[in-house]
């Protein structure tokens, strides 16, 4: 059961606008899309991004 909700949550490529963008859970409540540009920023700032998550996941525990 797992592993088909998993399936059905898989990104999905779509268009908005005449432009092309990738939606992260699609199946969701709350799914997320951005386009290239929004993809490029974010591959672009990754190390940050895993910064802060790990230190706002720590500030949890």
């Amino acid at each position: 059961m797992q592993d088909e909700n998993k399936a059905q949550d898989q990104p999905q490529e779509g268009e908005y606008k005449g432009h092309s963008i990738l939606t992260l859970n699609p199946n969701s409540r709350y799914p997320f899309s951005f386009g290239v540009s929004k993809a490029k920023l974010i591959l672009e700032y990754l190390d940050e991004i895993k910064a802060f998550i790990a230190k706002h996941d720590a500030a949890k525990e």
